[in-house]
Protein backbone atom coordinates (compact mmCIF):
# COMPACT_ATOMS: atom_id res chain seq x y z
CA UNK A 1 0.00 0.00 0.00
CA UNK A 2 2.89 2.13 0.96
CA UNK A 3 4.71 1.53 -2.22
CA UNK A 4 0.99 2.45 -4.27
CA UNK A 5 0.81 5.77 -2.19
CA UNK A 6 4.81 6.44 -3.12
CA UNK A 7 4.42 6.17 -6.49
CA UNK A 8 1.23 8.37 -6.70
CA UNK A 9 2.73 11.28 -4.91
CA UNK A 10 6.15 10.89 -7.33
CA UNK A 11 3.81 11.72 -10.24
CA UNK A 12 2.14 14.54 -8.75
CA UNK A 13 5.12 15.78 -7.67
CA UNK A 14 6.68 15.53 -10.45
CA UNK A 15 3.83 17.09 -12.57
CA UNK A 16 3.73 20.40 -9.62
CA UNK A 17 7.45 21.56 -10.49
CA UNK A 18 6.25 22.61 -13.94
CA UNK A 19 3.85 24.70 -12.06
CA UNK A 20 6.23 26.05 -9.81
CA UNK A 21 7.22 30.22 -9.63
CA UNK A 22 9.94 30.00 -7.07
CA UNK A 23 12.32 27.02 -7.04
CA UNK A 24 15.99 26.23 -5.99
CA UNK A 25 17.05 24.71 -9.11
CA UNK A 26 20.76 24.40 -8.81
CA UNK A 27 23.67 25.04 -6.49
CA UNK A 28 27.45 25.27 -6.93
CA UNK A 29 30.11 25.41 -3.70
CA UNK A 30 33.05 26.42 -4.75
CA UNK A 31 36.40 25.78 -1.89
CA UNK A 32 34.38 25.25 0.99
CA UNK A 33 35.22 22.39 3.61
CA UNK A 34 37.22 20.57 1.60
CA UNK A 35 34.46 20.95 -1.36
CA UNK A 36 36.67 22.21 -4.47
CA UNK A 37 34.22 22.27 -6.71
CA UNK A 38 30.54 20.51 -6.41
CA UNK A 39 27.45 21.20 -9.10
CA UNK A 40 24.28 19.78 -8.68
CA UNK A 41 20.73 20.22 -9.75
CA UNK A 42 17.38 19.18 -7.85
CA UNK A 43 15.42 18.03 -10.24
CA UNK A 44 12.78 16.71 -8.03
CA UNK A 45 10.69 18.92 -5.22
CA UNK A 46 12.03 16.51 -2.50
CA UNK A 47 15.53 15.63 -2.55
CA UNK A 48 17.91 13.30 -0.30
CA UNK A 49 21.80 13.78 0.20
CA UNK A 50 23.56 10.29 0.92
CA UNK A 51 26.62 9.24 1.48
CA UNK A 52 29.32 8.77 4.23
CA UNK A 53 30.74 10.33 6.93
CA UNK A 54 32.51 13.80 6.23
CA UNK A 55 30.93 13.74 2.30
CA UNK A 56 29.78 17.36 2.76
CA UNK A 57 26.13 16.61 3.05
CA UNK A 58 25.51 19.35 6.29
CA UNK A 59 27.86 21.68 4.26
CA UNK A 60 25.29 21.61 1.54
CA UNK A 61 22.34 22.38 3.72
CA UNK A 62 23.57 25.35 5.05
CA UNK A 63 24.78 26.18 1.95
CA UNK A 64 21.25 25.79 0.83
CA UNK A 65 20.07 27.83 3.69
CA UNK A 66 21.74 30.79 2.46
CA UNK A 67 20.19 31.11 -1.30
CA UNK A 68 17.18 32.97 0.64
CA UNK A 69 16.73 36.03 2.63
CA UNK A 70 14.43 34.52 5.46
CA UNK A 71 11.99 36.72 5.91
CA UNK A 72 11.13 36.17 9.47
CA UNK A 73 14.86 36.40 10.96
CA UNK A 74 15.66 39.57 8.09
CA UNK A 75 17.77 36.66 6.62
CA UNK A 76 20.45 37.24 9.54
CA UNK A 77 20.90 34.20 10.46
CA UNK A 78 20.71 32.00 7.28
CA UNK A 79 24.08 33.86 5.78
CA UNK A 80 27.21 32.36 5.02
CA UNK A 81 28.98 34.42 7.88
CA UNK A 82 26.50 32.77 10.49
CA UNK A 83 26.76 29.07 9.07
CA UNK A 84 29.98 28.84 8.12
CA UNK A 85 32.27 31.00 10.38
CA UNK A 86 36.21 31.10 10.46
CA UNK A 87 37.93 31.29 14.10
CA UNK A 88 40.62 33.98 13.99
CA UNK A 89 42.98 35.13 17.09
CA UNK A 90 45.52 38.01 17.24
CA UNK A 91 47.50 35.42 19.15
CA UNK A 92 49.92 33.79 16.97
CA UNK A 93 50.09 31.17 19.09
CA UNK A 94 46.55 30.21 18.53
CA UNK A 95 45.49 28.28 15.78
CA UNK A 96 43.18 30.35 13.72
CA UNK A 97 40.85 28.98 10.17
CA UNK A 98 43.22 30.05 7.42
CA UNK A 99 40.84 32.23 5.09
CA UNK A 100 39.49 30.83 1.48
CA UNK A 101 38.47 32.61 -1.36
CA UNK A 102 34.92 30.46 -1.51
CA UNK A 103 32.00 30.58 -3.42
CA UNK A 104 28.77 29.84 -3.66
CA UNK A 105 26.00 29.62 -6.42
CA UNK A 106 22.43 29.88 -6.54
CA UNK A 107 20.21 29.22 -9.87
CA UNK A 108 16.41 30.24 -9.30
CA UNK A 109 13.08 30.16 -10.77
CA UNK A 110 12.00 33.13 -8.48
CA UNK A 111 8.42 34.70 -9.52
CA UNK A 112 8.54 32.77 -12.69
CA UNK A 113 11.29 34.55 -13.45
CA UNK A 114 15.18 32.81 -14.12
CA UNK A 115 18.45 34.44 -12.74
CA UNK A 116 21.35 33.05 -10.27
CA UNK A 117 23.31 34.75 -7.66
CA UNK A 118 26.41 34.84 -5.53
CA UNK A 119 27.91 34.49 -2.30
CA UNK A 120 31.56 35.25 -2.36
CA UNK A 121 34.31 35.24 0.28
CA UNK A 122 37.92 37.19 0.74
CA UNK A 123 37.87 39.26 3.70
CA UNK A 124 34.37 38.57 4.34
CA UNK A 125 30.99 37.10 2.51
CA UNK A 126 29.19 39.59 -0.32
CA UNK A 127 26.61 38.97 -2.97
CA UNK A 128 26.76 39.41 -6.37
CA UNK A 129 24.12 38.87 -9.03
CA UNK A 130 25.46 38.39 -12.27
CA UNK A 131 22.65 38.34 -14.44
CA UNK A 132 20.98 41.73 -13.18
CA UNK A 133 23.34 44.21 -10.60
CA UNK A 134 21.27 46.05 -8.44
CA UNK A 135 18.58 43.79 -7.51
CA UNK A 136 17.79 42.20 -4.03
CA UNK A 137 18.34 38.51 -2.43
CA UNK A 138 14.77 36.81 -3.36
CA UNK A 139 12.91 36.15 0.16
CA UNK A 140 11.24 33.11 1.14
CA UNK A 141 10.91 31.08 4.11
CA UNK A 142 13.73 28.81 5.38
CA UNK A 143 13.54 25.68 7.92
CA UNK A 144 16.93 24.19 8.54
CA UNK A 145 17.06 21.51 11.79
CA UNK A 146 18.63 18.58 12.56
CA UNK A 147 16.79 15.67 14.17
CA UNK A 148 19.44 15.13 17.15
CA UNK A 149 18.52 13.90 20.38
CA UNK A 150 18.05 16.25 23.48
CA UNK A 151 21.43 15.50 24.73
CA UNK A 152 23.92 17.84 24.57
CA UNK A 153 24.43 18.93 28.19
CA UNK A 154 24.84 22.51 27.00
CA UNK A 155 21.22 22.52 25.57
CA UNK A 156 19.86 20.58 28.45
CA UNK A 157 21.47 23.53 31.08
CA UNK A 158 19.59 26.23 28.71
CA UNK A 159 16.36 24.48 28.74
CA UNK A 160 16.35 23.70 32.20
CA UNK A 161 17.25 27.53 33.12
CA UNK A 162 13.59 28.46 31.82
CA UNK A 163 12.06 27.26 35.19
CA UNK A 164 13.91 30.14 36.80
CA UNK A 165 13.28 32.61 34.24
CA UNK A 166 9.98 34.68 33.03
CA UNK A 167 8.48 32.14 30.46
CA UNK A 168 5.02 32.29 27.55
CA UNK A 169 3.07 29.22 27.24
CA UNK A 170 1.23 28.71 24.01
CA UNK A 171 -1.36 25.72 22.91
CA UNK A 172 -0.70 24.44 19.84
CA UNK A 173 -3.85 23.86 17.45
CA UNK A 174 -5.01 20.85 16.11
CA UNK A 175 -3.60 22.02 12.55
CA UNK A 176 0.46 21.52 13.91
CA UNK A 177 -0.68 17.88 14.80
CA UNK A 178 -1.81 16.59 11.64
CA UNK A 179 1.65 15.49 10.07
CA UNK A 180 3.01 14.04 13.80
CA UNK A 181 -0.73 11.92 13.70
CA UNK A 182 0.12 10.58 10.60
CA UNK A 183 3.42 9.12 11.88
CA UNK A 184 2.62 8.47 15.11
CA UNK A 185 1.41 5.43 16.74
CA UNK A 186 -1.29 7.67 19.12
CA UNK A 187 -3.00 10.60 19.25
CA UNK A 188 -2.31 13.58 21.27
CA UNK A 189 -5.03 15.50 23.56
CA UNK A 190 -2.65 18.81 23.78
CA UNK A 191 1.01 19.97 22.75
CA UNK A 192 2.00 22.98 24.72
CA UNK A 193 5.32 25.18 24.25
CA UNK A 194 7.08 26.90 27.03
CA UNK A 195 9.41 29.19 25.20
CA UNK A 196 12.28 32.09 26.78
CA UNK A 197 14.51 33.84 24.45
CA UNK A 198 16.60 32.08 23.47
CA UNK A 199 15.50 28.37 23.93
CA UNK A 200 11.80 26.40 24.49
CA UNK A 201 10.12 23.24 25.57
CA UNK A 202 7.57 20.90 24.34
CA UNK A 203 4.79 19.33 26.86
CA UNK A 204 2.47 17.00 25.12
CA UNK A 205 -0.09 14.64 26.46
CA UNK A 206 -1.44 11.45 24.88
CA UNK A 207 -5.44 11.52 24.11
CA UNK A 208 -7.19 8.82 26.62
CA UNK A 209 -4.07 8.38 28.99
CA UNK A 210 -4.28 9.07 32.48
CA UNK A 211 -1.13 10.86 32.39
CA UNK A 212 0.03 14.06 33.20
CA UNK A 213 1.87 16.32 30.48
CA UNK A 214 5.40 15.24 29.95
CA UNK A 215 7.73 17.19 28.31
CA UNK A 216 10.65 16.56 26.18
CA UNK A 217 12.81 15.38 28.52
CA UNK A 218 11.05 12.30 29.01
CA UNK A 219 9.99 11.54 25.07
CA UNK A 220 12.45 8.93 22.72
CA UNK A 221 14.35 10.53 20.31
CA UNK A 222 11.94 9.73 17.17
CA UNK A 223 8.79 11.03 19.38
CA UNK A 224 10.79 14.27 19.89
CA UNK A 225 11.91 14.51 16.35
CA UNK A 226 8.53 14.25 14.77
CA UNK A 227 6.40 16.64 16.88
CA UNK A 228 8.80 19.31 16.47
CA UNK A 229 9.02 19.09 12.78
CA UNK A 230 5.10 18.53 12.87
CA UNK A 231 5.18 21.93 14.39
CA UNK A 232 7.78 23.85 12.56
CA UNK A 233 6.60 22.97 9.10
CA UNK A 234 3.32 22.39 9.10
CA UNK A 235 1.80 25.88 8.30
CA UNK A 236 4.49 26.45 6.07
CA UNK A 237 3.68 27.68 2.71
CA UNK A 238 6.18 27.52 -0.48
CA UNK A 239 9.20 27.75 1.68
CA UNK A 240 12.82 25.82 1.16
CA UNK A 241 12.73 22.80 3.88
CA UNK A 242 16.29 21.24 4.97
CA UNK A 243 16.62 19.14 7.25
CA UNK A 244 19.89 16.65 8.69
CA UNK A 245 20.02 13.40 10.24
CA UNK A 246 16.01 12.54 8.75
CA UNK A 247 16.72 9.06 10.40
CA UNK A 248 18.01 9.99 13.75
CA UNK A 249 15.89 8.06 16.25
CA UNK A 250 13.46 6.73 13.39
CA UNK A 251 12.90 2.84 12.81
CA UNK A 252 12.35 1.91 9.86
CA UNK A 253 8.85 1.89 9.01
CA UNK A 254 8.45 5.63 10.76
CA UNK A 255 11.86 6.56 7.82
CA UNK A 256 8.99 5.72 5.55
CA UNK A 257 6.44 6.97 6.55
CA UNK A 258 8.19 10.41 7.18
CA UNK A 259 8.95 10.60 3.81
CA UNK A 260 5.50 9.84 2.24
CA UNK A 261 4.37 12.57 4.60
CA UNK A 262 7.02 15.07 3.51
CA UNK A 263 6.16 14.74 0.03
CA UNK A 264 2.52 14.92 0.65
CA UNK A 265 2.73 18.20 2.40
CA UNK A 266 5.65 19.13 -0.68
CA UNK A 267 2.78 18.90 -3.19
CA UNK A 268 0.11 20.29 -1.18
CA UNK A 269 1.99 23.51 0.14
CA UNK A 270 4.06 24.16 -2.51
CA UNK A 271 7.27 23.07 -0.55
CA UNK A 272 11.07 22.39 -1.62
CA UNK A 273 12.39 19.75 0.83
CA UNK A 274 16.08 18.76 0.83
CA UNK A 275 16.86 16.42 3.96
CA UNK A 276 20.91 14.12 4.54
CA UNK A 277 20.50 10.26 5.53
CA UNK A 278 22.42 7.22 5.50
CA UNK A 279 19.06 4.98 5.45
CA UNK A 280 18.22 3.19 2.74
CA UNK A 281 14.74 3.29 3.26
CA UNK A 282 14.82 7.11 2.89
CA UNK A 283 16.14 6.73 -0.41
CA UNK A 284 14.19 4.32 -1.59
CA UNK A 285 10.99 6.83 -0.78
CA UNK A 286 12.00 8.92 -2.98
CA UNK A 287 12.70 8.42 -7.01
CA UNK A 288 16.21 7.64 -8.93
CA UNK A 289 16.05 11.66 -9.84
CA UNK A 290 15.90 12.61 -6.36
CA UNK A 291 18.50 11.09 -5.21
CA UNK A 292 21.99 12.79 -4.63
CA UNK A 293 24.81 10.42 -3.60
CA UNK A 294 28.44 12.14 -2.89
CA UNK A 295 31.80 11.05 -1.94
CA UNK A 296 35.20 12.60 -0.97
CA UNK A 297 38.41 11.57 -3.01
CA UNK A 298 40.44 9.49 -0.50
CA UNK A 299 43.62 10.53 -2.98
CA UNK A 300 42.85 14.37 -3.32
CA UNK A 301 40.34 14.77 -0.29
CA UNK A 302 37.75 16.58 -2.65
CA UNK A 303 34.01 16.01 -2.44
CA UNK A 304 32.53 15.12 -5.86
CA UNK A 305 29.02 13.64 -7.02
CA UNK A 306 28.72 9.93 -7.43
CA UNK A 307 27.61 8.48 -10.43
CA UNK A 308 23.88 6.59 -9.08
CA UNK A 309 24.43 3.61 -7.42
CA UNK A 310 23.00 0.68 -8.69
CA UNK A 311 20.03 -0.84 -6.46
CA UNK A 312 23.15 -3.80 -5.39
CA UNK A 313 25.46 -1.28 -4.73
CA UNK A 314 23.04 1.08 -2.71
CA UNK A 315 21.49 -1.71 -0.68
CA UNK A 316 25.21 -2.85 0.29
CA UNK A 317 26.49 0.68 1.11
CA UNK A 318 23.40 1.73 3.23
CA UNK A 319 22.70 -1.65 5.11
CA UNK A 320 21.20 -3.86 3.84
CA UNK A 321 23.25 -6.77 2.41
CA UNK A 322 23.60 -7.99 5.10
CA UNK A 323 23.75 -12.17 4.99
CA UNK A 324 23.94 -11.84 1.40
CA UNK A 325 26.55 -12.50 -1.74
CA UNK A 326 25.83 -9.24 -4.23
CA UNK A 327 26.77 -10.36 -7.82
CA UNK A 328 27.78 -7.31 -10.06
CA UNK A 329 27.43 -7.81 -13.93
CA UNK A 330 27.19 -5.95 -17.26
CA UNK A 331 23.79 -6.01 -18.67
CA UNK A 332 20.56 -8.01 -18.40
CA UNK A 333 22.22 -10.88 -20.75
CA UNK A 334 25.06 -11.21 -18.36
CA UNK A 335 22.40 -11.72 -15.35
CA UNK A 336 20.35 -14.10 -17.73
CA UNK A 337 23.68 -16.66 -17.60
CA UNK A 338 24.71 -16.07 -13.91
CA UNK A 339 21.09 -17.04 -13.15
CA UNK A 340 20.97 -20.24 -15.08
CA UNK A 341 24.73 -20.83 -13.40
CA UNK A 342 22.76 -20.37 -10.16
CA UNK A 343 19.96 -23.08 -10.92
CA UNK A 344 22.31 -25.20 -11.15
CA UNK A 345 24.42 -24.46 -8.15
CA UNK A 346 21.61 -24.09 -5.86
CA UNK A 347 20.85 -27.25 -5.58
CA UNK A 348 24.50 -28.39 -5.01
CA UNK A 349 25.26 -25.68 -2.48
CA UNK A 350 21.96 -25.86 -0.61
CA UNK A 351 21.87 -21.58 -1.62
CA UNK A 352 18.24 -20.26 -0.38
CA UNK A 353 15.93 -17.63 -2.68
CA UNK A 354 17.72 -14.38 -1.91
CA UNK A 355 21.57 -15.36 -0.69
CA UNK A 356 22.63 -14.22 -3.94
CA UNK A 357 21.08 -10.87 -5.57
CA UNK A 358 22.64 -9.58 -9.06
CA UNK A 359 23.25 -6.29 -9.86
CA UNK A 360 23.66 -4.76 -13.59
CA UNK A 361 23.05 -2.34 -16.51
CA UNK A 362 26.94 -1.25 -15.24
CA UNK A 363 29.31 -0.36 -18.10
CA UNK A 364 32.49 -2.15 -18.03
CA UNK A 365 34.99 1.21 -17.50
CA UNK A 366 32.56 2.05 -14.54
CA UNK A 367 33.53 -1.52 -12.07
CA UNK A 368 36.57 0.53 -11.25
CA UNK A 369 34.79 2.80 -9.75
CA UNK A 370 32.09 0.77 -8.15
CA UNK A 371 35.04 -1.28 -6.43
CA UNK A 372 36.88 1.62 -4.90
CA UNK A 373 33.44 2.90 -2.91
CA UNK A 374 32.58 -0.82 -1.91
CA UNK A 375 36.64 -0.33 -0.76
CA UNK A 376 35.50 2.18 1.19
CA UNK A 377 32.92 0.53 3.17
CA UNK A 378 34.77 -2.32 3.40
CA UNK A 379 32.06 -4.36 1.60
CA UNK A 380 34.25 -6.15 -0.80
CA UNK A 381 34.12 -9.42 0.29
CA UNK A 382 30.14 -9.53 0.07
CA UNK A 383 30.33 -9.09 -3.75
CA UNK A 384 31.61 -11.18 -7.23
CA UNK A 385 31.85 -9.06 -10.10
CA UNK A 386 31.64 -10.61 -13.59
CA UNK A 387 32.19 -8.91 -16.92
CA UNK A 388 31.97 -9.83 -20.35
CA UNK A 389 34.38 -11.95 -22.19
CA UNK A 390 35.70 -9.08 -24.34
CA UNK A 391 36.24 -7.06 -21.11
CA UNK A 392 39.33 -9.93 -19.84
CA UNK A 393 41.65 -7.32 -20.28
CA UNK A 394 40.78 -5.34 -17.53
CA UNK A 395 41.22 -7.80 -14.73
CA UNK A 396 44.78 -7.00 -13.85
CA UNK A 397 44.07 -3.19 -13.32
CA UNK A 398 40.63 -4.20 -11.32
CA UNK A 399 42.74 -6.33 -8.89
CA UNK A 400 45.12 -3.55 -8.34
CA UNK A 401 41.87 -1.46 -7.70
CA UNK A 402 41.19 -3.87 -5.03
CA UNK A 403 44.38 -4.66 -3.39
CA UNK A 404 44.46 -0.57 -2.41
CA UNK A 405 41.48 -1.48 0.31
CA UNK A 406 43.68 -4.90 1.29
CA UNK A 407 41.29 -7.51 -0.30
CA UNK A 408 41.48 -9.68 -3.25
CA UNK A 409 39.21 -10.18 -5.74
CA UNK A 410 39.03 -12.59 -8.50
CA UNK A 411 36.90 -10.92 -11.18
CA UNK A 412 34.61 -13.79 -13.61
CA UNK A 413 34.56 -13.51 -16.83
CA UNK A 414 30.93 -15.10 -19.74
CA UNK A 415 33.14 -17.38 -22.02
CA UNK A 416 34.23 -16.39 -24.97
CA UNK A 417 36.52 -13.36 -26.17
CA UNK A 418 33.51 -11.68 -28.12
CA UNK A 419 30.27 -10.20 -26.94
CA UNK A 420 28.25 -12.41 -25.06
CA UNK A 421 25.53 -11.88 -27.89
CA UNK A 422 28.31 -13.73 -30.63
CA UNK A 423 29.03 -16.29 -27.83
CA UNK A 424 25.04 -17.44 -27.09
CA UNK A 425 24.59 -17.04 -30.90
CA UNK A 426 27.41 -19.52 -31.66
CA UNK A 427 26.50 -22.03 -28.39
CA UNK A 428 22.65 -22.30 -29.41
CA UNK A 429 24.27 -23.42 -33.34
CA UNK A 430 26.56 -25.74 -32.49
CA UNK A 431 24.00 -27.36 -29.88
CA UNK A 432 20.48 -27.19 -32.06
CA UNK A 433 19.51 -30.64 -30.97
CA UNK A 434 19.69 -29.74 -26.86
CA UNK A 435 18.73 -26.02 -27.24
CA UNK A 436 15.29 -26.68 -29.54
CA UNK A 437 13.72 -29.30 -26.45
CA UNK A 438 14.65 -26.59 -24.04
CA UNK A 439 13.00 -24.25 -26.20
CA UNK A 440 9.87 -26.44 -26.91
CA UNK A 441 10.93 -27.09 -30.51
CA UNK A 442 11.93 -29.81 -32.73
CA UNK A 443 15.51 -29.04 -34.05
CA UNK A 444 14.49 -28.70 -37.68
CA UNK A 445 12.34 -25.96 -36.80
CA UNK A 446 15.55 -24.23 -34.42
CA UNK A 447 17.95 -24.47 -37.35
CA UNK A 448 15.08 -22.95 -39.77
CA UNK A 449 14.49 -20.06 -37.70
CA UNK A 450 17.89 -19.23 -37.22
CA UNK A 451 18.94 -19.95 -40.84
CA UNK A 452 15.80 -17.41 -41.27
CA UNK A 453 17.84 -14.91 -39.25
CA UNK A 454 20.67 -14.93 -40.49
CA UNK A 455 19.29 -14.55 -44.28
CA UNK A 456 17.31 -11.01 -43.10
CA UNK A 457 19.06 -7.67 -44.96
CA UNK A 458 20.84 -9.78 -47.52
CA UNK A 459 23.28 -10.88 -45.37
CA UNK A 460 23.57 -7.80 -43.26
CA UNK A 461 22.74 -9.32 -40.37
CA UNK A 462 25.09 -12.50 -41.31
CA UNK A 463 27.88 -9.69 -41.42
CA UNK A 464 27.23 -8.91 -37.71
CA UNK A 465 26.00 -11.94 -36.38
CA UNK A 466 26.42 -13.54 -34.01
CA UNK A 467 25.29 -10.05 -32.54
CA UNK A 468 22.26 -8.39 -30.78
CA UNK A 469 20.25 -7.94 -33.63
CA UNK A 470 20.49 -11.91 -34.78
CA UNK A 471 19.46 -12.76 -31.25
CA UNK A 472 16.73 -10.07 -30.88
CA UNK A 473 15.51 -11.06 -33.85
CA UNK A 474 15.37 -14.61 -32.76
CA UNK A 475 13.80 -13.83 -29.17
CA UNK A 476 11.03 -12.04 -30.75
CA UNK A 477 10.39 -15.39 -33.19
CA UNK A 478 10.44 -17.55 -30.08
CA UNK A 479 8.12 -14.80 -28.10
CA UNK A 480 11.01 -15.08 -25.36
CA UNK A 481 13.47 -12.46 -24.02
CA UNK A 482 17.26 -12.55 -24.78
CA UNK A 483 17.32 -12.67 -21.29
CA UNK A 484 15.14 -15.76 -20.83
CA UNK A 485 17.49 -17.34 -23.67
CA UNK A 486 20.57 -16.51 -21.70
CA UNK A 487 19.10 -18.22 -18.64
CA UNK A 488 18.55 -21.18 -20.30
CA UNK A 489 21.68 -21.23 -22.22
CA UNK A 490 23.51 -20.64 -18.67
CA UNK A 491 21.53 -23.41 -17.05
CA UNK A 492 22.32 -26.19 -20.22
CA UNK A 493 25.98 -25.10 -20.23
CA UNK A 494 26.10 -25.25 -16.87
CA UNK A 495 24.62 -29.10 -16.16
CA UNK A 496 26.29 -30.05 -19.48
CA UNK A 497 30.00 -28.91 -17.84
CA UNK A 498 31.05 -26.81 -20.85
CA UNK A 499 30.85 -23.59 -18.67
CA UNK A 500 33.59 -25.32 -16.59
CA UNK A 501 35.29 -21.94 -15.75
CA UNK A 502 32.53 -19.39 -14.70
CA UNK A 503 31.10 -22.30 -13.07
CA UNK A 504 33.80 -23.05 -10.62
CA UNK A 505 35.20 -19.58 -9.96
CA UNK A 506 31.30 -18.65 -8.94
CA UNK A 507 30.67 -21.85 -6.73
CA UNK A 508 34.53 -21.43 -5.36
CA UNK A 509 33.94 -17.14 -4.29
CA UNK A 510 30.22 -18.59 -2.94
CA UNK A 511 31.75 -20.94 -0.65
CA UNK A 512 34.36 -18.39 0.45
CA UNK A 513 31.88 -16.14 1.01
CA UNK A 514 29.58 -18.42 3.10
CA UNK A 515 32.54 -19.74 5.27
CA UNK A 516 33.67 -16.36 6.41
Amino acid sequence: MITRELNEVWDALRASKAQRDDYLTETRLRKLRGIWDLRFEFEYPVSVLAGPNGSGKSTILFACACAYGAPESGGRNMTPTTLFPNFTSQQLAVSSDAPQESKLEYFYLHNGERFSMTWQRSKSWRRRFPSRDGRDQPARQVYLRTLANLTNPSEVRSVLQLGRKQVESETLGEDLLVFAHRILPWRYSNLALISGKTSDLLFAQVEGLEAPRYSEFHMSSGERSILRMSKDISRLENALVLIDEIDTGLHPYTQQQIMLELQRIALRQGLQIIVATHSPVVLDAVPPEARIFLDRDETTGQVRRAAPYKDVLQKALYGQSLDRLSVLCEDAIAEGVIRGVLDHLNVELGLRHGDVVIGRNTGRDEFAGHIRTLGKFGKLSEFVFVLDGDSRSMEKDLVAVATKYGHAIQPLFLPGDDSPEQWLWHILRANTDDYAVRLGLAPADLMTLMDGVERLGEGAVRQHAPGKVALAALSHDLERTVADIARIVGQEEASSHRLAELVVGLKDQITTWRRD
